[in-house]
């Protein structure tokens, strides 16, 4: 892999800088495949009519995005994931700023401001959990013009809207 010093010495290779920031490109809703191309057709999470609009293929590698049928179900267990981590860290947010005695009704005001909280994030948690299950079996290939994307074998189209 080419370092950060290799890489200005060397301007004429094709190789990004060795440092892919991962965490980034999964928050920013990208291939996990290339980690440039969209997932979803739309960027804005919160046209509600147009959230989970998907690629059917990566715009840049070509990576099929819809794996089989019913595959993003399992990014319910992210989503999960993703929803207790940011209410542990506005039960911890609201203690440290403002307090909590459990004896008077504040701990009602934090799951008011909690619940609010989450609802305005889910368009965009519902993205992220779908590229985080996508990239659990999609791994980052660093040659990818150069190798083919692997197409999927389950794919039935027939019964792909059928719930």
């Amino acid at each position: 892999m080419l370092t950060l010093q290799n890489q200005k010495n060397n301007p004429s290779t094709d190789h990004p800088i060795s440092v892919h920031p991962g965490l980034i490109k999964l928050l920013a809703c990208k291939c996990p495949r290339c980690r440039q191309g969209d997932m979803f057709t739309h960027k804005n999470p919160w046209n509600l009519k147009k959230t989970m609009e998907m690629n059917e293929y990566c715009p840049v590698c070509g990576q099929p995005l819809n794996v089989e049928v019913g595959f993003y179900f399992g990014s319910s267990y992210i989503s999960y994931a993703i929803t207790v981590a940011l209410s542990a860290a506005t039960f911890i947010g609201f203690w440290v700023l403002i307090g909590f005695p459990f004896l008077g009704n504040r701990i009602f005001y934090w799951l008011s401001i909690n619940a609010i909280f989450l609802l305005a994030m889910q368009p965009y948690l519902m993205r992220v959990s779908r590229t985080g299950w996508l990239a659990f079996f999609v791994r980052y290939d660093s040659d990818w013009k150069i190798h083919e994307p692997e197409m999927p074998e389950r794919t039935n189209r027939d019964q792909e809207n059928n719930w």
